[in-house]
């Protein structure tokens, strides 16, 4: 089988992915299913972020109905959990991040619009499966965005939609 890369090519895909991975985290704010927040482990693992913020009552490993859907990326994937959503915001904004809740609001912008400049560092947050980011969060975000749907419903599964955003950024 034939290599479809040299060397160099591979050295600067590795160093790029490096640098693109180490910019871009994700919040969970109060989300409830443990198979929601393993399939978003598994999302970070696959798109490249560097770390998910477990924040609220969301569950955090180590629990096996998260490990089942995450197929331990909780594992490779660095994770931190704080009751606190708004002191990991505050932290993540002293360290230059943006900010962007996932949320619908009269002000959101389509998803596609908000990452063709693919800031250095983003923090994207995803809320509670059924009351959404909290007022208090939003408060605080620099953006809000939404994933335009064609359908009756408002919105996708948190996991899918975090998907969906998180791949927007690589």
């Amino acid at each position: 089988m034939e290599k479809w890369y040299n060397r160099k090519q591979f050295l600067l895909y590795f160093f790029c992915a490096e640098k693109l991975k180490k910019s871009k985290v994700i919040l969970l704010d109060s989300i409830r299913s443990m198979q929601n927040v393993g399939a978003i482990f598994r999302n970070a693992d696959g798109s490249g972020f560097e770390k998910l913020y477990l924040t609220g009552f969301t569950p955090h490993p180590p629990r096996s109905d998260i490990s089942k859907t995450a197929l331990w990326a909780e594992q490779t994937t660095d994770w931190e959990y704080s009751k606190d959503a708004i002191s990991c915001i505050e932290e993540l904004k002293s360290q230059w991040y943006q900010i962007y809740a996932v949320e619908l609001t009269e002000t959101a912008v389509d998803y596609k619009e908000l990452f063709t400049d693919k800031s250095e560092k983003v923090c994207l947050i995803m809320g509670n499966e059924v009351s959404g980011v909290s007022d208090e969060v939003l408060s605080m975000v620099d953006k809000t965005v939404i994933i335009p749907m064609l359908g009756q419903k408002e919105s996708l599964n948190v996991s899918v939609a975090a998907g969906i955003v998180m791949y927007a950024l690589v």
